[in-house]
């Protein structure tokens, strides 16, 4: 595999323009082509490299190029140094970054990435799956044999990969191998977290009749009273995630952590059965009240880290949750469903906001492949939804628009160039603050850019936790 830096531009023959998305307004049925449609969709990378449903079909209308397909289309024009697919890309990029964090050796994950076929998701699931079975063996050699730390570094590697597994299982076609896949990396986790110094602590937060899941990390700092930092996920990350994006950094400078699984992720999602839910500060209010009761917390110094979709869901929280003193957003997240809307061609943009369910979920069943079907299944799963058009439709009341000029704590929003899930929303979620805010940019010179800056662990928190021990000073 070339590791040159690919430039790839979104082909734009095919997307229905100005004439099509006026004909949708008819009442008439709306007719779209196969083609349209499945760019709309592969341009999100959810069947990226998969073609047409029927053999006819394709012979008929052939698909978009499959090596040049973007995460999102916004993502049409950024470079890739290992893979064209940029939803590969993503992925692999991330699991090398986490090495920064002793979550992999670079010349391990460099290795893995030249064995894996571009665009090929059962090459990249078997591939990652067998690095995980080998990190988690010997992880287990190494605890048999009384290496604490050795053991500890080789579980972070196993769950590393893991992690990466899961977000190409629902691209192999087998629907069973994501819960499975997800249960080896929780599994590699649980054994970890006793492994550290101090140990991590699971625990369990009361929340509507029952109780969350969590884990609190303790500082390295002495003091009797301390400030605690609350990390909050995004739409499918993982226990991990909370350690590389906050916890790893804030422990060694002194603050302790706060993490949990909110409805409709991890263990809340695979194990609880809990989805999504608009409203976070729902489930922040009953995280704080927790956090109040945990020794050595600061009631003055609590502020809360949200990634990704976190970077929604943290400032809807902080709009209502006044005991919370700082707020970091990693993106910022105006409108979650910006993510999904943007991917659809302009008639079946029509039909959802025509409120014409059954034609828009006849449409996706009948024009879908299984793979890229199985693709939107784990994005709808989380949300509880088995209807293409509730998913899409549950997206709309993830907006901050009338509730952003609420938040009164100082808030830090991250702006990574080529940001391709919610381009231009932190600096849109920057403006309509009225508290103290900075608005935080990573540029692709210092190789801090996309998503969440994920081969920039160390700026990112340099620059982050710079600005939170300033404000909570």
């Amino acid at each position: 595999m070339s590791k040159s830096l690919h430039k790839r531009v979104l082909p734009t023959d095919g997307i229905p323009g100005g004439a099509d998305a006026a004909s949708a307004r008819v009442t008439q049925p709306t007719t779209i082509a196969r083609r349209q449609f499945n760019f709309g969709i592969l341009a999100a990378g959810l069947g990226a490299g998969m073609t047409a449903a029927t053999p006819s079909a394709a012979a008929e209308d052939p698909p978009p190029p499959t090596d040049n397909l973007p995460t999102t289309p916004s993502g049409a024009h950024q470079a890739t140094y290992f893979f064209k697919n940029s939803a590969f890309e993503f992925v692999l990029l991330t699991s090398l970054g986490r090495a920064y964090y002793q979550g992999a050796n670079v010349g391990k994950v460099l290795y893995l990435i030249r064995q894996i076929e571009d665009g090929n998701f059962e090459s990249a699931y078997r591939t990652l799956i067998a690095a995980g079975d080998e990190a988690r063996g010997i992880a287990e050699e190494s605890a048999n044999g009384g290496h604490t730390e050795s053991a500890r570094q080789a579980y972070l590697w196993a769950q590393n990969f893991y992690d990466s597994a899961t977000y190409f299982a629902d691209g192999t076609g087998d629907p069973t191998l994501i819960a499975a896949t997800w249960d080896m990396m929780d599994a590699c986790w649980l054994k970890s977290i006793s492994l550290f110094n101090p140990a991590i602590e699971q625990v369990s937060i009361p929340y509507e009749g029952i109780a969350l899941r969590g884990f609190h990390f303790r500082g390295n700092s002495k003091k009797a009273k301390r400030p605690l930092l609350i990390l909050c996920n995004g739409s499918d990350g993982s226990a991990l995630d909370m350690w590389m994006w906050g916890a790893a950094a804030a422990t060694v400078r002194g603050y302790d952590c706060l993490t949990f699984d909110g409805p409709g992720q991890g263990y809340a999602l695979w194990k609880q059965g809990l989805h999504f839910r608009p409203d976070w500060e729902h489930v922040v209010t009953p995280v704080v009240d927790f956090a109040l009761g945990l020794e050595g917390v600061d009631p003055g110094r609590i502020a809360i880290q949200g990634i990704s979709q976190g970077g929604y869901w943290v400032p809807r929280a902080v709009a209502f949750e006044k005991r919370i003193a700082a707020a970091i957003a990693d993106p910022g997240v105006v409108d979650v469903s910006a993510s999904w809307t943007a991917l659809l061609p302009p008639p079946m943009l029509e039909l959802l906001k025509a409120g014409r369910k059954d034609e828009f979920d006849g449409y996706m069943t009948k024009t879908l492949n299984p793979a890229i079907k199985n693709s939107l299944a784990f994005r709808m799963r989380p949300f509880g939804v088995t209807s293409y058009y509730d998913a899409f439709k549950a997206t709309m009341d993830y907006n901050l628009t009338d509730v952003a000029g609420n938040i009164e704590c100082p808030m830090l929003i991250t702006e990574p160039a080529n940001e391709a899930f919610w381009p231009g929303q932190s600096r849109r979620l920057h403006d309509l603050l009225k508290c103290p805010k900075t608005l935080v940019p990573f540029s692709a010179a210092d190789g801090a850019d996309l998503h969440c800056e994920p081969a920039a662990f160390g700026l990112r928190d340099l620059r982050v936790f710079n600005w939170l021990d300033d404000v909570l000073r």
